[in-house]
């Protein structure tokens, strides 16, 4: 099987309607809008294939960039990879899913987003920051640096309104995922939230709303889902 291939799979995927929706979300060309739903019938047929993952990637085109995300190999995946993948993303679908799905499974998940955050890139700041959120997700407490964690949510509170657009966009994801899934850091992160408040966000000609992160984190602790791991970040 062939980025070739896969590549005229997806054009008869795509549709306008979803073309025109990833449009609203930033998307740009190329790419045929395929539906994520219809994207994971060939994951289910190819499962991980790392060369085809970096070659789709290297294609340029959106949706085989998101497919590519979706069979990678995460113990084959360089960290030279990783950095590539960084620089080549383009959109928040891209840099805050694909990479940082990869990147938080993989090896170097911990030290890419601590180096991915100092960027002056907008894109690859904000996959240092989704990366950073996906650790909290996957990783046991004890397996993360929860004092560099505490560090991370103070500079949050300091920085984050004055932050480029997306970056304050994951930032906030940070703070809700610290709060949700590191149970040590849970009443540390809603002190957070309640300092930052309401995070504005421009999300374009869409319906999409920013969380505020008081609320998501007392949802979850409500109802008992504190603390709540994932096997996977990708999804």
């Amino acid at each position: 099987m062939t980025a070739e291939s896969i590549l005229q799979e997806l054009q008869h995927m795509g549709t306008e309607q979803t073309k025109k929706t990833f449009m609203r979300h930033g998307a740009q060309e190329p790419f045929f809008g395929v539906k994520v739903g219809d994207m994971k019938t060939i994951v289910k047929r190819v499962k991980k294939d790392h060369a085809l993952s970096l070659a789709l990637y290297d294609s340029g085109n959106s949706d085989a960039m998101y497919l590519a995300g979706l069979i990678a190999d995460e113990k084959k995946i360089s960290k030279s990879d990783l950095q590539h993948w960084a620089e080549k993303a383009y959109w928040y679908m891209i840099s805050e899913y694909t990479v940082a799905w990869v990147a938080s499974e993989s090896p170097y998940g911990w030290e890419l987003a601590l180096e991915w955050i100092e960027s002056d890139r907008e894109q690859i700041a904000t996959a240092g920051w989704a990366t950073l959120s996906n650790l909290c997700t996957i990783k046991p407490d004890s397996a993360l640096d929860q004092d560099h964690l505490r560090r991370l949510l103070d500079r949050v509170a300091k920085t984050i309104h004055q932050s480029p657009n997306r970056v304050r966009y994951t930032m906030n994801g940070f703070v809700v995922s610290c709060g949700i899934c590191v149970v040590p850091l849970s009443d540390y992160a809603i002190g957070i939230a309640e300092k930052i408040g309401t995070v504005h966000v421009d999300v374009g000609d869409t319906s999409c709303q920013v969380p505020l992160a008081t609320g998501y984190i007392q949802k979850a602790k409500e109802k008992g889902k504190l603390g709540h791991k994932k096997k996977m970040a990708r999804c």
